[in-house]
């Protein structure tokens, strides 16, 4: 987990990280997070004296955010857990926005990163898993049920691998980077291996590895190209571990995009800006349009 005390201009005034502990069970997950806000407070009083006005928080899964629940979310266990109340308890009452993680992050990118001049973008980070927020003129479109940008779970690969959602063949099984650390790991006989070596062995020429990055780029590339048919974004922002390959993922993709697009508009494609503070900044904003909201109704 990390958390952040943010100023109103969206400066970080204050970092930390602490494990998630998700094997101790999903309530003591809640109880962390209650726990380390608490802390923030405790630390935002002592240093600036003042505890923060407003809080943010980001979480995974699928999240009803219209009422502060974070409805599912498979990795942590978590079931219609009323996470905006809980946290607005533990912090005194103050007004608390509950957001997707990667929404979040897109929020921050599209206000502050790499999408601040772009109307429409799609911000893609590749991570444990693939997902998407949908940048819409300073917004991030949520969908009819909260699930909109789930790009991780377009079917590129038919009778592909087994994901976590029942599907096979998914693009996150494919081109996430943890797929590609397995994927490396089992080309190379080495199970800790992970995505960060099997670029290191790209760049030595490797072919093991070559094979393996390739397959990867493919599979990302197919399931961009649907995103972008269907979207028309004029940016496409790509986040997460496998982005820190940096041009060792960056050249292939844009190879592989423009070489699948027909009548589509070629968006440009960029790292992200925020790296993994782009959760933190999200929520930080989320907490401070809430008071903007207050004060303008």
């Amino acid at each position: 987990m990390k958390a952040a005390l943010a100023g109103a201009d969206g400066t970080l005034l204050y970092e930390a990280r602490r494990p998630t502990g998700r094997e101790r069970g999903p309530e003591a997950v809640v109880a962390t997070i209650l726990d380390f806000a608490g802390e923030l407070r405790e630390i935002g009083h002592a240093r600036f004296g003042a505890p923060a006005v407003a809080a943010g928080v980001a979480v995974p899964g699928i999240v009803d955010d219209a009422h502060g629940i974070a409805v599912y979310a498979a990795n942590l266990g978590w079931r219609d857990v009323p996470l905006r109340a809980l946290l607005s308890e533990r912090l005194g009452g103050v007004p608390v926005a509950l957001g997707h993680d990667v929404r979040t992050g897109g929020l921050a990118e599209g206000r502050i990163g790499a999408g601040r001049d772009a109307d429409r973008f799609l911000f893609v980070p590749l991570g444990t898993g693939i997902a998407g927020a949908i940048g819409i003129e300073g917004r991030i479109e949520a969908g009819a049920h909260g699930s909109a940008g789930e790009i991780g779970h377009i079917v590129v690969r038919p009778g592909g691998p087994e994901c976590g959602c029942g599907q096979r063949g998914c693009l996150e099984t494919l081109a996430s980077a943890a797929a590609v650390g397995r994927a490396w790991a089992a080309a190379c006989a080495d199970p800790e291996a992970t995505a960060a070596d099997a670029a290191k062995a790209v760049e030595s020429g490797d072919g093991r590895a070559l094979a393996v990055w390739r397959d990867a780029v493919d599979a990302l590339a197919d399931g961009l190209v649907t995103s972008l048919t269907l979207l028309d974004p004029d940016t496409l922002i790509i986040g997460g571990g496998l982005a820190e390959a940096g041009d060792t993922l960056f050249q292939p993709l844009r190879e592989a995009v423009r070489a699948r697009v027909t009548f589509q508009r070629l968006p440009l494609i960029v790292p992200a800006a925020l790296g993994d503070a782009a959760g933190c900044l999200g929520a930080g904003l989320l907490a401070w349009d809430l008071l903007s909201t207050e004060v303008t109704s």
